[in-house]
Parts: structure tokens; C-alpha cells; sequence
């Protein structure tokens, strides 16, 4: 049976190119970066490469680009940095703004900040998950450190004003910060136009490999380490550097295309345009301002986990949230968020596209998801 992949927000295969352009730094250049030797320099010139690439995709210089471990890694670098920096040189901040509908690793940060003494505003979003301009800017206060705001939501797909947030903190001065793992390189980011301070970016959504992410820290802006050693990463973040992670990482920046883009904003529209003619079903989040790649649908009255069962059983991989959280069983904080009883929220299925998916592909989960929701709607207690 062929395997239908549609759970690209979780993570993506990685690229042919990509993982060619990887191999050699396993076999034949596997030097240390920080070695002062040829075969160190040959590991460092070609992480340095990557970091070019991937500063030049957002508009930054390559000295602001550190590598991590991934988007969690980079997130908790942000916050908690910012915050001990803050309450090491005693400036009087203490306080960080965030949204409902952060990925867990943001807001699970935030709450262990609040046990160390940080004051944590949690701004509210409308129904399609947007928050309210104004009242961030009231949230503000002298106090205020850093705005964190992730730019494309992982489970219902929409995309923040980063511009618009962005004039209102720089106008405050305060920091402001964005997790654009999942928007990175499918919709527009300019560190400069956005008046960003800090972005949170990964390999693995963008066909490149786990395990390897980055966080640009505008020039200038100081954080206290959360990792201690060598002194790697500008002193920013120890740790022998993944070298063909990077590598392939910056080859995965490189090849992204507009055209890949637009073909899956049509195959994302098809998929809702085919799927919203079941009686019954409401997408969740904007359909204006959406990641070309995300259609998060709820079916109302039959379980989410049930359809994705019975999908799976035809060879077509979906989910129903977050991946980080899809084991839970609690309702998605993200989905309550915009207002989803519990009913509607535990009846919602993300289907996440790539570059890879096909038309195809798009018709056989149309073909499949119909008859499908009509015989566990038969099935369903709840009418």
C-alpha cells in the first residue's frame, strides 16, 4: 500500500539534494569547526556557507545567525536569556508578552519564568486567531522585556502581522521576538521591514534534517547563555556545532522555491474547497492569511482521532494537532483559543501538504475522507 503523506507541519522528508550535499561532512569532511586544522577549517567554511544562506533569507547579517538544536532550543534561548540578563544587570524587567496559541515549548517556558519571578501576559486571539493590535500595545509597560509572537500558527496555520507588531514594539521600545519555524521560507520574512529582534527558524519543516534550528539575535542585543562551555556560537551557545545539519540546513534555504509555494497553496485550497463541502465541517483559522501548507478542518460530532484512524487504514498519514501534543488528550490550548468547544476541538483533523504532494495524492484523501466521515457521523452518538 503507498503511503499518502500529509503531516508535513510534524516534520518533512528530507530533500535528495539536500541529503547529498550532507553525506560528505559524515564520511570525508568530518572535521571539528572549532579545530584550527585543515580539516576543521574545511567543517567551519562550509557551516559558515550555510550561515550566509540562511541570514541572507531573512534579510539579516550572518554574525546574527546562532545555531541550536532546533526551534525548542532557540525558544528557550530567547526567553529565559533575555530574562536573566535582565534580572543579572537588576534593569527592573521582568515582564514578557506572549499569545494562547504559542507552541507548547514558548509557553511552557513561560511558565517555568514564572516560578523564577517573571510576569507573563498571555494576549487573547479573535476566532481566527489573530491577536488584537491594541491590546498588546496596552499590555506594554515599562517593564515589558520582550514580545513573542509566533508568526505561523503549527496547528490552525495563520499568520500574524508581523509588520504591524513589529512598528508597535519598536515604537515601545521593547524586544520582539517571533517563532517562524513553520513560516520560514513559504511566506515573507525581513528581519529589518519586520522590525524583528530576534526569530526562532529549523531545518526539519523545510525538507532539511532534524535536530538542527537557528535563532537570529539582532546585532548588539545581549542575552545570558543557557548552555555553558567552549564558548561556540559567539559565546551564545556551546556545543560542538552539528556540522552536516547545518549543511544541510543551509541547502534546504537554498533551494526553496516560490513556485513550490504556490503549488501547494493550490493543492491547500482544493483540499479545503473539497472537504467544506461535507455538511457540517468549518475550517479553523483565517482562509486569507493562512500557511500555504496548512488546512486544519473540524467535522463536529465525530472524533478527530477516529478519522485519521481510518485514513491511516488506506495508507494516508494526518493529525490531529501539534505533533509535540498529539499523544495528550487534552483539548488543543490552541483551538480553545479561538473558541472551539470541546466537542468541535477533539473533532478537528490537520492535513499538512509539501512540496512533494500531488494532485494525485489530493484526490485519493478527498476520495477517502467522505465516505469515511459519513460512516462514523451513522456511528456517532452525538447528532
Amino acid at each position: 500500500m503507498k503511503t499518502i503523506y500529509l503531516d508535513n507541519a510534524a516534520t518533512t522528508r528530507v530533500d535528495d539534494d539536500v541529503l547529498k550535499e550532507m553525506i560528505p561532512y559524515f564520511t570525508e569532511k568530518y572535521g571539528n569547526a572549532s579545530s584550527m586544522h585543515f580539516k576543521g577549517q574545511e567543517a567551519k567554511f562550509a557551516m559558515e556557507k550555510a550561515r550566509k544562506i540562511i541570514a541572507k533569507e531573512i534579510g539579516a547579517k550572518p554574525e546574527e545567525i546562532i545555531f541550536t538544536s532546533g526551534g525548542t532550543e532557540a525558544n528557550n534561548l530567547t526567553l529565559k536569556g533575555l530574562f536573566f540578563w535582565n534580572k543579572e544587570n537588576e534593569t527592573g524587567r521582568n515582564h514578557i508578552i506572549t499569545t494562547r496559541i504559542e507552541h507548547d515549548c514558548i509557553l511552557n517556558t513561560c511558565k517555568w519564568l514564572e516560578r523564577q519571578g517573571a510576569k507573563i501576559t498571555y494576549l487573547d486571539v479573535d476566532a481566527e486567531g489573530f491577536i488584537n493590535l491594541n491590546e498588546l500595545e496596552d499590555s506594554i509597560t515599562d517593564k515589558t522585556i520582550v514580545v513573542s509572537v509566533i508568526h505561523g500558527n503549527n496547528e490552525i496555520g495563520v499568520i500574524q502581522d508581523l509588520e504591524s507588531i513589529g512598528k508597535i514594539c519598536r515604537a515601545k521600545n521593547v524586544l520582539f521576538h517571533t517563532d517562524a519555524c513553520q513560516s520560514f521560507t513559504k511566506t515573507f520574512l525581513d528581519v529589518r521591514r519586520q522590525n524583528l529582534d530576534f526569530v526562532t527558524l529549523n531545518a526539519h519543516k523545510i525538507h532539511g534534517p532534524k535536530g538542527v534550528g537557528a535563532l537570529y539575535i539582532r546585532e548588539g542585543i545581549k542575552i545570558t547563555p543557557t548552555m555553558h562551555g567552549g564558548g561556540h556560537e559567539r559565546k551564545i551557545r556551546s556545543g560542538t556545532e552539528n556540522v552536516s545539519g547545518i549543511v544541510g540546513f543551509g541547502k534546504a534555504v537554498e533551494i526553496a522555491k516560490k513556485k513550490d509555494v504556490e503549488k501547494m497553496i493550490r493543492l491547500r485550497d482544493k483540499i479545503i474547497d473539497g472537504i467544506l463541502r461535507i455538511p457540517n465541517t468549518r475550517l479553523n483559522g483565517s482562509r486569507e492569511k493562512r500557511l500555504c501548507n496548512n488546512v486544519n478542518i473540524s467535522f463536529n460530532n465525530i472524533e478527530g482521532e477516529s478519522i485519521g484512524g481510518y485514513l491511516e487504514t488506506f495508507g494516508i498519514c494526518t493529525s490531529t494537532g501539534s505533533a509535540c501534543a498529539s499523544h495528550s488528550l487534552e483539548t488543543s490550548h490552541v483551538l480553545k483559543a479561538i473558541g472551539l468547544l470541546p466537542v468541535q476541538a477533539n473533532s478537528t483533523l490537520r492535513i499538512s501538504i509539501s512540496k512533494y504532494t500531488t494532485e494525485e495524492e489530493v484526490n485519493y484523501l478527498l476520495e477517502k475522507l467522505v465516505p469515511v466521515v459519513e460512516k462514523l457521523r451513522k456511528m456517532s452518538p452525538i447528532k
